[in-house]
């Protein structure tokens, strides 16, 4: 599932569809990849992995992400190093409904 905005994601609510990965820093409408995160987890009421890309490289922005607990990927993000971020988070926390 792609989402432009945590209000999508949430709205997808109703069919009960958890999402496996968040990801993204700056969202649409000038939303905070680290309160969405936020949001949607206490939606689902999941630890939901999630991890952040962004071409901000400031301190401050990197400070945020690491005491909000996200691990943070700099674009441009090569394919390798995406995959492994995924894999890494998907393996220490297990999709809810895989088998």
């Amino acid at each position: 599932m792609a989402a432009a905005s945590p209000d999508a994601v949430l709205a997808d609510r109703a069919g009960q569809y958890v999402p496996d990965l968040i990801s993204d820093d700056r969202l649409a409408d000038g939303h905070s990849g680290i309160k969405a995160t936020g949001d949607v987890r206490a939606c689902f009421g999941a630890p939901i992995p999630a991890f952040l890309i962004s071409g901000d490289t400031a301190p401050d922005r990197l400070r945020e992400a690491l005491d909000g607990g996200h691990h943070l990927l700099h674009k441009p993000v090569r394919r390798m190093k995406l995959r492994a971020m995924v894999q890494e988070l998907l393996k220490r926390h297990p999709v809810a409904g895989a088998a």
